[in-house]
């Protein structure tokens, strides 16, 4: 179904969504013909949406959008049809944790230079995401698993993530996470995050220490599309159902098949891609898009 709801989320207490900056989105509205029902407040001052929009056209859209920037107000366009998701699948480096724990990890061996270049390129869809991921391990042979736990300790998870999880989870959600990087990291963050299942690729290690490879299968981005096609049969729901999130390249496939997709600070090529992204504001904005409230947030 076509997009009927506008959701202005603001990123800065100190700019929040006040008379001004609303008065200043509904004269854009008026000057695209584009037109609504009604004005809900999500959060005070924080989360306002318009329901039954009609007429929102991409220029409109793009306009209330460069608009808002200075504003640090994101804001998404997304329909009411299942508008409260069943599933959730989100990407863990640099979406759900704050940046790519394979780096993370060679930096801590020193080969941070050689392999995070890689890593970019990788993530913007520039190398292929296997023969990335290989070259990128193969210069961590020898590594001992020491630093695997350094590394770990050291993962910061990004604001709202346990909110997404535990809001959802409350209303019958499941969550799944879907990483291109490795369960020994994903297993930590999911336990953490409270996510009821997580998927990564494996590290091969022998006598304590990296090999050098990774156990096949290297999942990819077809691999976060197979998972996702996986547990809308196993939920038995629709893909409108489901809503994904992530920031690179290997998760467009993904989220172009959800229901909802959303770029996390996305590359460039997934801000192409796809409609809804998070810039300003943090992962709690996957919940007032759905229509949560800060009093379902609070309990």
């Amino acid at each position: 179904m076509m997009a009927d709801i506008l959701v202005f989320i603001s990123g800065n207490p100190t700019k929040p969504l006040n008379p001004s900056v609303m008065a200043e989105t509904r004269s854009i509205l008026k000057n695209y013909r584009v037109t609504f029902e009604a004005e809900e407040w999500l959060c005070p001052e924080k989360a306002l949406e318009f329901n039954h929009v009609k007429n929102l056209t991409p220029d409109a859209l793009t306009h209330l959008r460069h608009s808002m920037q200075d504003h640090e107000i994101d804001v998404f366009s997304v329909s009411s049809h299942h508008r409260r998701k069943k599933l959730l699948l989100a990407d863990m480096d640099a979406t759900i944790v704050k940046g790519e724990t394979l780096d993370d990890l060679a930096d801590y061996a020193g080969l941070k230079d050689r392999i995070a270049p890689i890593t970019e390129r990788a993530m913007r869809g520039e190398l292929d995401f296997k023969t990335a991921l290989t070259e990128r391990v193969a210069l961590l042979k020898d590594l001992p698993v020491t630093m695997l736990r350094e590394t770990q300790e050291s993962v910061v998870i990004n604001p709202g993530a346990g909110d997404v999880i535990r809001v959802m989870q409350k209303f019958g959600a499941q969550c799944y996470l879907v990483s291109g990087g490795f369960t020994f990291f994903t297993e930590d963050v999911a336990q953490k995050c409270g996510f009821d299942g997580h998927h990564g690729n494996k590290l091969e290690i022998v006598e304590g220490r990296l090999s050098g490879h990774v156990i096949p299968p290297i999942l990819d981005k077809d691999a976060k599309l197979s998972f996702l096609n996986y547990y809308l049969e196993k939920q038995n729901l629709d893909p409108s159902q489901s809503m994904a999130i992530g920031d690179g390249a290997n998760d467009i496939p993904m989220l172009q098949m959800a229901g909802l997709g959303v770029g996390y600070h996305p590359k460039p090529l997934v801000k192409e891609k796809i409609n809804n992204h998070i810039i300003h504001t943090d992962l709690t904005s996957l919940l007032y898009i759905q229509g949560y409230t800060w009093q379902n947030m609070a309990t």
